[in-house]
């Protein structure tokens, strides 16, 4: 029976059992895809990360939801770096340390700073590629919101996963969306956007969920994904783009919030890169924390 190491990491806080939860399964190359969409399901979280070699960067990891691989990802990638640096195979005597991490969108920048113990893990998302528009009432709709309640006008961004990003009027409007799965797939099925199918809103308000926030963000998944994901990394550096590019922020660079409406608040220190018409990449960063480890026997 094969065995493997694993960490399971708390994303996006400092705090365990907050954030965004992570399996890291090490020396993982041998595990078949089905196999791995399997413990993805049976773990009930979002994601699970799993360790490869990689020619190209310094370490190689492939991200899967619990019916696909995903080639790009936030909360995992802090959970990656956040479980190699807990073992002593990332160094941070000096920092902040830099190295490369090969996803399934490509080699992605990484810098870590902090300390072995309390680690900060930032990923440079690609340039946004900027797509299909909905109307605000089609969007308000699958997230069972009133008319008027999104401002603006929805847009799909894409930084490597892809997430159609819209604006709330409220926190209140936020806290208030469900997600209609029938109407969701209705709304993929008429995108002309490649993966069409494996879309999801992306709803932010422009107020933190505390006095620390500029902004607070919900995902809601529909089966056999769990209900909604606490933080995610991936949109919110597509958010931030949009934010950015449409100017509806002042600064590029902001303290970014989700997860507080499950009991599983998450941070992120965002940073868009370039001016508005020429966004060159999107940083985001946060904190990670291993809540326990052991052996996977499969």
């Amino acid at each position: 029976m094969p065995s493997y190491d694993f960490d399971w990491v708390d994303a996006f806080t400092a705090t365990k059992m907050a954030g965004n939860p992570c399996m890291v399964v090490y020396d993982a190359a041998d595990i078949a895809v089905a196999d791995r969409l399997r413990l993805v399901r049976e773990t009930r979280l979002s994601e699970c990360a799993f360790l490869i070699p990689s020619a190209k960067a310094d370490f190689g990891v492939r991200y899967y939801l619990a019916d696909r691989e995903i080639p790009l990802a936030g909360h995992p990638t802090v959970a990656t770096i956040a479980s190699l640096v807990s073992r002593g195979l990332i160094d941070l005597s000096e920092t902040p340390a830099h190295l490369t991490l090969e996803v399934g969108a490509g080699v992605i920048d990484i810098e870590v700073t902090g300390s072995v113990a309390n680690p900060v893990v930032t990923m440079t998302q690609p340039a946004p590629v900027f797509g299909e528009t909905s109307s605000a009432e089609s969007i308000a709709q699958i997230c069972g919101l009133p008319e008027g309640s999104i401002e603006g006008t929805p847009q799909i961004v894409s930084t490597g996963a892809g997430h159609c990003i819209a604006v709330v009027s409220s926190a209140a409007v936020l806290a208030s969306a469900q997600l209609d799965p029938e109407r969701l797939a209705a709304w993929q099925a008429r995108l002309e956007t490649t993966d069409a199918a494996h879309i999801e809103p992306f709803l932010v308000t422009l107020s933190g969920a505390t006095p620390q926030g500029d902004t607070f963000a919900r995902l809601m998944l529909p089966p056999p994904m769990p209900p909604e994901d606490p933080f995610t990394g991936s949109a919110t550096g597509e958010m931030a783009a949009y934010l950015w590019h449409h100017g509806l922020i002042d600064a590029p660079s902001f303290q970014a919030e989700q997860g507080q409406l499950m009991g599983r608040p998450g941070q992120a220190r965002v940073e868009v890169l370039g001016p508005r018409d020429a966004i060159t990449g999107v940083r985001v960063g946060g904190p990670g924390v291993v809540l326990m480890r052991g052996t996977l026997d499969l």
